[in-house]
């Protein structure tokens, strides 16, 4: 068994209508003047009003910064900083999905410990206290109410940097979903594939430990069971419910066991060619998990059997499940059909063997190896 050290200290609060606890749990958190940050897709659904009126029923004064674009960047981490500084908050709350949530903790640090973005991009390296911040997330993804990393891209490179930090973890991660209903079933398919391949890949990563496995096992019968129920009745609540729990559970597992090549693979293709992450995440976990079974087959074997495959195709039934999952929520399965240029694939696979999640890869990859990923994937 792997040594681990765990500590989890954020503070989850599930059940339907929860927001509405919202002034009560900032109050808990010593907030009295909230900067909320969220994103035009959610103000536009009524959320960011819903959670404002919950803290000025508490007489708490609230400030929005709504301008978080998808894959947040720079820009917008330092347009949030200069809102803080002016308004000098108490407390964060970052109320959306994966980017709103990255956003608010990429704020956090540059209000509370100054410089730039790429001064905290590693682990650990803010100096200084951070603000508390409560994460609500709307989606069912990214789990990053329960991660303490931020992912934040450079607005110029638009190379994708992971700030983590354990002072950047939430105080609390409010799990609502109602909030949920609202998502358009695009965003739903990306954003649940997105957390489906969190709970597979944290399964299998060179620094998995016992904690992590619970998280993943749980995550992944919770993700895997309810994420085809959604897509097919989109207001399901009891299976959103459980693909927001799933999701949570998700982040807590790459918290203690990292990421790996899916992860690596995407990026790249995100940042050159501005492909949405759920989608790159969808069309490439299936040969991610064909490469890496020659390594960790009995491991997938495991989660393939709890839903009743037979071991001897676990790890080709495992990655044939999941690609038609990306096609029953009609995303585009090849590279091909997103008109990724073959001829961009080898520099694609450079990009890739320097994203930081490669390393953890169950079975090693180099520039080659991520490349033939991509050529299988094409």
């Amino acid at each position: 068994m792997i040594p681990f050290d765990y500590h989890c200290p954020t503070r989850i609060v599930f059940g339907p209508d929860q927001v509405d606890t919202l002034g009560a749990l900032a109050q808990e958190c010593g907030g009295s003047r909230v900067l909320l940050i969220s994103d035009p897709g959610v103000i536009e659904a009524g959320h960011t009003e819903r959670a404002i009126q919950a803290l000025q029923k508490a007489s708490i004064e609230v400030q929005v910064f709504g301008d978080v674009q998808e894959n947040p960047t720079t820009a917008d981490v330092a347009a949030g900083q200069q809102l803080a500084q002016d308004y000098q908050p108490d407390l964060l709350i970052g109320l959306g999905g994966g980017s709103s949530m990255d956003c608010a903790k990429g704020i956090n640090f540059l209000y509370t410990n100054g410089g730039e973005m790429k001064d905290y991009w590693g682990i650990d390296k803010a100096s200084k206290p951070m603000l508390p911040m409560i994460a609500i997330p709307t989606t069912a993804g990214t789990g990053s109410e329960t991660q303490s990393f931020a992912l934040i891209s450079d607005a110029e490179t638009h190379v994708k940097m992971a700030c983590g930090d354990k002072k950047a973890r939430c105080a609390i991660a409010l799990l609502d979903p109602t909030l949920t209903l609202t998502q358009p079933q695009r965003v739903t398919a990306l954003t649940g594939i997105d957390a489906l391949s969190h709970a597979l890949e944290t399964f299998v990563t060179t620094k998995r430990t016992q904690i992590s496995l619970a998280y993943s096992r749980e995550s992944w019968r919770l993700l895997s069971t309810n994420l085809p129920r959604v897509l097919d009745n989109p207001s399901d609540l009891e299976a959103r419910s459980a693909m927001q729990i799933g999701a949570c559970l998700a982040g807590l597992a790459i918290e203690n066991s990292m990421l790996g090549a899916t992860h690596a693979l995407a990026n790249p293709l995100t940042a050159s060619f501005e492909m949405v992450h759920g989608q790159a995440i969808g069309i490439l976990l299936p040969h991610v998990i064909r490469y890496n079974a020659q390594e960790v087959g009995t491991w997938y074997q495991e989660l393939a059997n709890a839903q009743g495959v037979t071991p001897e195709v676990a790890s080709d039934e495992l990655a044939d499940g999941v690609q038609q999952l990306v096609a029953q929520a009609e995303l585009p399965t090849t590279l091909s059909q997103c008109d990724i240029p073959r001829e961009n694939l080898p520099k694609l696979g450079e990009q890739a063997a320097e994203q930081w999640t490669a390393q953890f890869n169950p079975r090693k990859v180099d520039s080659e190896e991520l490349t033939s990923i991509y050529e299988h994937a094409f």
